[in-house]
């Protein structure tokens, strides 16, 4: 009898450390079989990360030029200037129907200052276009009578900036994508103006370049398929067969400076580590009771930013863990 109970003791001591043992592993296979998800939604956090930042890299035209984005200043770059670049003039597009100008690039005795850019002569409401695909950098207004007035400052993808000026309207907003020939605005006489028109502006890396020495205003197209910058002082025009016979603007010869690398694909690895850390830096991750307004404050923005950023409205319902563009 006393081996009998001695038997049961251990047999019930025995199922006793099974079920422990069997609960311990449950226990960790749960954890298991939800380990692997919390990986994959860090994982896919990763992904829209990376995806927004090469999007945002694609979306900012001659990144691989121009050291840095901003929405404040109209030239202020402060980079070496290449010897020489090939600039794509094929895909223009006039920006306005008037083919009148009024007023040439250079000096004006009778304002005793230079004159950098063209005026075209427009009316109040005349529809202003862009001349190149490119990216809106600026939308701001100088005053009625300083300057600008309202004007629109636009970055293309081969290089080139351009500025309109004195518009009654601007129809676009800072960061916005626009096509060759895409309405921007409409013809005004705002700023330092005497009368209706348009001030159109050709830039390349802050560099003033007379409008006229690239497009025929009364043909209302290009001089020539290309022009070749030079920073001393040897610019021309290019035809498609001469083009051909230059490198593309890969590796070329900086004044004063290092090498001058324009291709994108051959920048060092420090700008391409320091361009992701400050777009990275441009992203945030909603946190759970996190509101637009509350977003925008630590971010150091407005509601209204956020939401022209991100595509959305302030009735836009946010979830936890979901990437916005700051």
């Amino acid at each position: 009898m006393h081996f009998l109970k001695t038997t049961e003791k251990k047999r019930t001591l025995m199922l006793s450390i099974l079920a422990m043992f069997s609960l311990v592993t449950m226990a960790q296979d749960q954890l298991a079989s939800v380990a692997p998800i919390d990986k994959r939604m860090r994982a896919i956090d990763s992904v829209s990360i990376a995806k927004m930042l090469e999007k945002e890299t694609l979306g900012d035209p001659a990144s691989s030029l121009y050291p840095e984005w901003n929405n404040k200043y109209t030239t202020n770059y402060g980079v070496e200037m290449p010897k020489e670049y090939k600039i794509d003039l094929r895909a223009f597009h006039f920006p306005c129907e008037s083919r009148r100008v009024t007023s040439s690039y250079g000096y004006r005795r009778s304002f005793r200052r230079k004159h950098y850019g063209t005026d075209i002569k427009v009316y109040v409401g005349d529809t202003i276009r862009s001349a190149f695909s490119g990216k809106i950098r600026i939308v701001a207004n100088q005053g009625r009578r300083k300057g600008y007035g309202k004007y629109v400052v636009i970055r293309h993808h081969n290089g080139l900036e351009t500025v309109y000026g004195h518009l009654s309207k601007q129809l676009v907003v800072e960061d916005q994508e626009v096509k060759a020939g895409e309405p921007i605005g409409l013809g005004g006489n705002t700023g330092r103006s005497t009368g209706s028109h348009l001030h159109f502006e050709t830039r390349f890396l802050g560099q003033f370049i007379d409008p006229e020495k690239l497009f025929d205003f009364t043909a209302q197209d290009v001089l020539a398929d290309y022009y070749l910058f030079s920073s001393v002082g040897r610019s021309r025009l290019l035809t498609s067969e001469e083009s051909k016979q230059l490198p593309d603007n890969k590796v070329l010869a900086s004044v004063g400076g290092p090498t001058f690398e324009a291709d994108k694909a051959a920048q060092s690895k420090k700008f391409q580590e320091e361009r992701r850390e400050s777009l990275r830096a441009q992203v945030h991750k909603v946190r759970k009771g996190e509101s637009l307004s509350v977003i925008a404050r630590k971010r150091g923005t407005t509601v209204k930013r956020l939401c022209q950023l991100n595509n959305i409205t302030t009735k836009t319902v946010l979830r936890v863990g979901q990437i916005l563009k700051c």
